[in-house]
């Protein structure tokens, strides 16, 4: 059919972008869906190659201006082809403007791809031709089985009862590959009969309903434990779940208690990670301390290790970062850091230099003495160097409640400072204040605590404290592992990736 139409003068539109060509049909492809025009004219003007080739979604309208051969007397009308339920799809054959050639319109195309109609529709499909026109009905047949195929389209019809027809309307030839031959692709896609699709929609509920889920998976685990293959569970069974910081491949089994002492523990403690952090006497951790200095672990490093533990801790309790920025000047932290005069009071003075240099306001009181240990001396002038204020009576402590007070009064050994009127003083004030209390390195008898804390920070390894010591926190301060070793205790560090962390009692 293709090539009756060769030698015809047509005029394609492939739209604004590519604007109107005209010429003489030299070939058409029916497998590429193309045509191509010989001695072409693009916009009026003479093309400088001799034939170009053009695709089916490129043109937008064809216009037959002249058919050769004997038929090109005849006038053929207008050839509207209609599809039920997608518009636009069909040709139009008409007049031309000299009254000879013949028209065919084409729905514009865009880049996006073409809408193929239903099975429904192609059944409905009709051909109308106006009763004016007088056109044989071969020629129509093969004129619109030319223009079907041109469009990419196989359309596959039915049979039709007489009364369902127009008077006017005629039924194109059903395309496709005889003599057994294999049909085009889409027939083989969308030439099936409307009457074989079922009217009823698929009932998922009840098909889901014959299916018993407990006996095929009681069937399967049936299956795998006589092939002793891996079991993949039962619905019953819970699948395992594994937080973020879980390993999900086998290892070796943890063991939680990683230090051991020489003497039972009075009180043991535990990490976050569940690892058993034991306590030990006031003797063996002042030896420790001792062989630790021995070994090059001066009280000069202990002090600054210390400091900036007790530092972190307080600025973690102040607020952190949310607190201490600068876009809260306004709110800067005050700290009243309260020191005896012995080593655990400059624990504190170097816990007060490091908060002082990180924005706090911190209030330092130490009572006045004739003779200071050399290292309350040295972190004395330490501290001096800073923004931080020293204050010796009570009296000049702040009124109103302040964010944080640290307790480093109390001492293991001179017990007579409670008696002094200073002590007395400095923990009623402390007491009335409605601060929070931190306590650096606390002893171990209650009694010999006045100020009751609600965190307490250990160093290397917890005492035996009490109840009256709050939340017991654990500080690295540097000691060896074979310095343990030395005095007889079996440690394995339980900080992981820190320097302070929490103990829970058990």
């Amino acid at each position: 059919m293709a090539t009756d139409w060769l030698g015809s003068i047509v005029s394609i539109n492939c739209g604004e972008s590519l604007g109107v060509y005209q010429g003489r049909v030299s070939a058409v492809d029916q497998v590429g869906q193309t045509i191509s025009l010989t001695r072409p004219f693009h916009n009026g003007v003479k093309c400088l190659v001799p034939e170009v080739t053009f695709r089916a979604g490129d043109i937008t309208e064809l216009k037959i201006l002249e058919i050769p051969g004997p038929g090109d007397s005849r006038q053929c009308g207008d050839l509207q082809q209609t599809e039920l339920g997608t518009p636009g799809v069909g040709c139009q054959v008409g007049p031309s403007q000299n009254g000879t050639g013949k028209v065919l319109k084409k729905p514009i195309s865009s880049s996006a791809p073409q809408n193929i109609p239903r099975r429904t529709d192609m059944k409905n499909q009709d051909i109308i031709i106006s009763p004016q026109q007088q056109c044989s009905k071969s020629y129509m047949d093969r004129h619109v089985e030319t223009l079907t195929q041109s469009k990419g389209f196989r359309r596959r019809h039915n049979s039709w009862s007489s009364s369902s027809r127009h008077p006017n309307q005629v039924t194109p030839k059903k395309s496709g590959l005889k003599n057994g031959q294999m049909k085009s692709k889409d027939d083989e896609c969308f030439g099936d009969d409307i009457d074989e699709i079922p009217d009823t929609d698929f009932d998922f509920e009840g098909n889901l309903a014959l299916f018993d889920k407990a006996a095929v998976f009681e069937e399967i685990e049936t299956y795998e434990r006589r092939s002793g293959t891996r079991s993949r569970g039962t619905p019953n069974e819970k699948p395992a779940r594994y937080r973020h910081d879980e390993n999900i491949l086998e290892s070796e089994p943890i063991v939680y208690r990683r230090i051991v002492v020489p003497q039972n523990a009075n009180k043991e403690f535990c990490t976050d990670s569940g690892l058993v952090v034991p306590s030990v006497s006031y003797e063996l951790h002042k030896k420790l301390l001792s062989v630790a200095e021995k070994h090059g672990l001066t009280l000069e490093r202990r002090l600054e290790m210390t400091g900036v533990c007790a530092s972190q801790m307080a600025l973690s309790l102040l607020g952190g970062p949310n607190r201490l920025n600068p876009k809260n000047v306004h709110q800067r932290p005050t700290v009243a850091l309260l020191c005896g005069p012995h080593v655990k009071g400059a624990q504190g003075i170097s816990c007060g230099r490091h908060l002082s240099n990180h924005d706090v306001h911190v209030i330092l009181f130490l009572p006045n003495f004739v003779k200071m240990l050399e290292s309350i001396t040295n972190e004395l002038n330490l501290f001096s160097k800073t923004q931080g204020q020293q204050v010796s009576s009570v009296k000049d402590l702040p009124d109103t409640p302040v964010d944080l007070v640290i307790n480093c009064l109390d001492c293991h050994e001179n017990a007579f400072l409670r008696d002094q009127p200073w002590y007395k003083a400095v923990v009623d004030w402390a007491n009335q204040n409605r601060a929070p209390v931190l306590s650096i390195d606390p002893p171990i008898n209650e009694m010999e605590q006045g100020i009751d804390a609600k965190w307490s920070l250990a160093l290397g390894l917890p005492l035996p404290l009490g109840e009256r010591a709050g939340r017991v926190y654990l500080c690295d301060i540097g000691i060896p592992q074979k310095v343990f070793q030395e005095v007889g205790i079996n440690y394995h560090s339980p900080f992981g990736c820190k320097f302070v962390i929490p103990l829970h009692s058990t």
